[in-house]
């Protein structure tokens, strides 16, 4: 949507867009909270933002005046229908397939940040035999050297 519209819609209706922001924000909030940490903290995950932000243009079109059947207004109709289909998709407890931060109460399958990045099984013990035999193999074999 062009910023002038934007503009004239804020100007005509002061604090409308903020509160459709606000509203719509807390839909989405309300949707996900039974997976994910909502609200969630800044910066906010970009796949909300742009959930957010497809569905309050649909809502500035129609505040501002839109023919229904403009095909440019239908893709702008249907995106914020697709935004809708994947917060669902976000919020499913079984499949939920977003990157957003997970609530600490909740054990959630889903993709976590963090975590091991190696695994070994060896006892912590062994660092120390390795470093024992090697300092034992440099005395034996004359490469060592003291001070």
């Amino acid at each position: 949507m062009p910023a002038s519209d934007v503009d004239g819609i804020e100007t005509s209706a002061p604090g409308w867009i903020l509160g459709q922001l606000t509203y719509w924000s807390s839909q989405i909030d309300s949707r996900l909270a039974k997976r994910y940490a909502v609200p969630f903290p800044s910066p906010y995950p970009t796949a909300v933002t742009g959930w957010l932000a497809r569905i309050v243009t649909q809502r500035l079109y129609i505040k501002r005046g839109v023919d229904s059947t403009d095909a440019q207004y239908q893709v702008i109709a249907d995106d914020a229908k697709e935004s809708w289909a994947e917060i669902k998709e976000a919020a499913d407890a079984v499949n939920g397939l977003f990157e957003l931060p997970s609530r600490a109460d909740v054990d959630a399958d889903g993709v976590v940040r963090g975590g091991p990045v190696s695994y070994s099984e060896a006892s912590p013990y062994v660092g120390w035999n390795v470093q024992g035999n090697t300092g034992r193999n440099e005395d034996s074999n004359g490469s060592g050297t003291l001070g």
